[in-house]
């Protein structure tokens, strides 16, 4: 199946100006050439060229497309196989038209993700370069499509080579101590060996440092708006959203359902989640809600309490404090247009160390300084996408963290003293677990299921 020629629509179905099938392979200009009709025949022209013609369909000698068909020969493509790109008409009827041709020619259609199956099989990039490719596509903020082109142009590949490569040259020198020691090579000492597995431990560690902060400009920050009925949790939403999302009155318990939405706040992405005032109530439908709420609160990765300036201090209001406790909150005190009510000595003594922004959403004050907050809280204030190798996809994570764990089980057995033909089989597993991220020490069956989750066509 990996020589025999793919083809797939790579452009999102639904009605546009144009879609795009992509077939790669060795017969792929063979197969085009079956169906192409214009000027030249498509076997001749040179590569990386676009020519203007039609598509005939082979069965009823019919023009079945108007096309433009983009030519690249190997090994300079993305694939580094021969592949054509044909540009047809966006609509459904005609891209899967042209599709079901180039299949009836023989093509394969191809699986998800088989392009840059192929681009890393070919050895065009390595795993985590693949893998950066879906989170380009998944990007929702400019930062994090920073972050997954700087891991798809190999800064993070060349990282781990440099750390892989530091590591293989500590086991060589080991190997040549014990295999060959009348050789004059210099002694690996237990403080040369200790001193070059601290080096490899510390650049790791760095590494791991980025890990939170790479996580969640790729999967964004699970955020939750939580307070009682009426606070204004939904034109917080809808102030962040810059949209009026949800529903917003004066009549408390309109919410009654979790609204959830993704809003770019100084670059950082947040699933933001409006949930259902959090109060007793008899209403079955906002109980329901209600519990909803809950539950999302224990899955937060920021909580935005919203409280009342114009309400005293409740008892449910305190109940919440206790449910973040722990958390990463930020106490947000709303209606500060109105009198007065709520006891701000009390407030800060319950937030305790937590931000505390005041807001009149009505009036769209605060917004500024409670988005600063939320990037403070988490960046320090400003995301160096640009400057910083971050980490950010978990198994990524996952592994290094595991390298890191087999790095110090090592430095353990040099400190008390365990031979060093020990130690090296620590030092050669750290190697491999490295090697994972990268694609050079992983099982086919892990290939096939990250490039499983890929979209067709990519």
């Amino acid at each position: 199946m990996e020589y025999e020629t793919i083809a797939a629509i790579s452009t999102p179905m639904g009605e546009g100006a144009i879609a795009i099938v992509r077939l790669s392979g060795e017969e792929a200009i063979k197969i085009a050439d079956l169906l192409y009709k214009g000027k030249q025949r498509l076997a001749s022209v040179d590569t990386h060229t676009i020519h203007y013609g039609h598509l005939i369909d082979p069965d009823t000698k019919q023009v079945a497309e108007e096309v433009m068909v983009s030519v690249m020969r190997g090994p300079r493509t993305f694939t580094k196989e021969d592949i054509v790109e044909i540009n047809c008409h966006g609509g459904l009827v005609s891209v899967n038209r042209v599709l079901e041709l180039v299949l009836r020619s023989g093509a394969r259609l191809a699986e998800p993700g088989e392009f840059t199956k192929r681009a890393f099989l070919n050895g065009r990039i390595d795993l985590s370069q693949a893998e950066a490719v879906i989170d380009l596509i998944r990007a929702k903020t400019d930062r994090a499509m920073n972050v997954a082109l700087n891991q798809m142009e190999g800064r993070l590949s060349t990282l781990i080579a440099s750390l892989r490569q530091q590591l293989l040259e500590t086991v060589a020198h080991v190997e040549v101590n014990i295999d060959y020691p009348e050789y004059d090579a210099e002694e690996m000492t237990k403080d040369l060996l200790s001193t070059q597995l601290k080096e490899v431990e510390k650049e790791i560690a760095g590494i791991l440092v980025t890990a939170r902060q790479g996580k969640i400009l790729r999967e964004g920050l699970s955020t939750v708006i939580v307070g009682r009925p009426n606070v204004g949790k939904s034109s917080l939403l809808n102030s962040l959203v810059h949209e009026n999302k949800a529903i917003v009155t004066d009549v408390p318990g309109t919410t009654r359902d979790v609204i959830e939405e993704y809003v770019n706040v100084r670059g950082v992405p947040l699933r933001l989640v409006d949930t259902a005032g959090i109060r007793e109530t008899e209403d079955l439908v906002e109980r329901i809600g209600v519990e909803r709420s809950r539950e999302r609160l224990k899955q937060a990765d920021l909580i935005l309490l919203v409280l009342n300036y114009n309400d005293e201090l409740t008892h449910e209001d305190e109940k919440l404090f206790e449910a973040v406790k722990g958390m990463d909150v930020i106490v947000i005190i709303n209606k500060t247009d109105l009198d007065k009510k709520l006891d701000l000595d009390k407030v800060k003594e319950l937030a305790e160390e937590h931000p505390m922004i005041t807001t009149s959403l009505k009036h769209e004050q605060g917004i500024d300084e409670l988005e600063q907050s939320i990037s403070e809280l988490f960046f320090a204030g400003e995301v160096e996408s640009q400057d910083l190798t971050y980490v950010s996809n978990s198994r990524h994570i996952a592994l290094l963290e595991q390298s890191r764990r087999t790095l110090e089980d090592a430095l353990e057995a040099v400190e008390t003293g365990m031979p060093v033909d020990m130690v090296q089989i620590d030092i050669t597993r750290t190697w491999e677990i490295l090697g994972e991220i990268i694609g050079d020490t992983v099982s086919d069956s892990l290939i096939d299921q990250l490039f499983s989750q890929f979209c067709l066509g990519k």
